[in-house]
């Protein structure tokens, strides 16, 4: 808070008078920067003309914010410090993610359901969304801590690597034979296959 209010030329109890305190600060700043998140995401969704698209579309704007602010991304996104443990959001975060989570449902299930070579819907489709918004969460996270260099991959490729994960599955993205870990290759190969 003093290193905030530094920055901004003032004192300290003027943010604690209208903050509180670091919590409150973290909620009034996620607030403002989930919903600029989940603005981007619905217009990115509503240009898409295929539930891939979208997805492409808005995994890819979800990097990019946090990319354009990593520090930001990583304050608002973080669990507050009263909170019970590193698996508990923000309620600005949890309906956030509800928010997405639905319109992440609806295109998919009407995409496998129009699909005649598809089966029907599984139940379990129902746990896909926050799945994938887990997935994008955690690789956009781990993407940010790698200094940029030829181990990062651009915002752009991370984006097509996870949509064809979530939307194709891992298996059809992923030559079969670096799907096996590398202790249960035969040895008695010379390619380790």
């Amino acid at each position: 808070m003093e290193e905030i209010a530094s920055a901004a030329e003032t004192s300290k109890s003027v943010f604690y008078r209208y903050f509180g305190d670091k919590a409150g600060l973290q909620r009034a700043m996620g607030e403002v920067v989930v919903g600029r998140m989940q603005e981007q995401l619905i217009e990115a969704a509503r240009q898409a003309s295929t539930p891939r698209d979208g997805l492409r579309a808005m995994v890819s704007a979800y990097l990019q914010m946090a990319e354009s602010s990593p520090n930001v991304y990583m304050f608002v996104t973080q669990p507050a410090q009263d909170a019970g443990s590193a698996l508990e959001s923000s309620p600005t975060l949890s309906t956030f993610f509800d928010a997405i989570s639905t319109m992440l449902a609806s295109p998919m299930e009407r995409y496998l359901a129009d699909d005649p070579a598809g089966p029907a819907v599984p139940q379990p489709l129902t746990f896909w969304p926050r799945a994938a918004i887990g997935m994008v969460r955690a690789a956009g996270e781990q993407w940010l801590s790698v200094p940029p260099g030829p181990d990062r991959p651009s915002e752009s490729d991370l984006a097509d690597s996870l949509t064809a994960w979530l939307f194709d599955g891992i298996a059809t993205a992923v030559p079969q034979a670096s799907l096996a870990p590398t202790s249960l290759r035969s040895p008695l190969s010379k390619d380790g296959s």
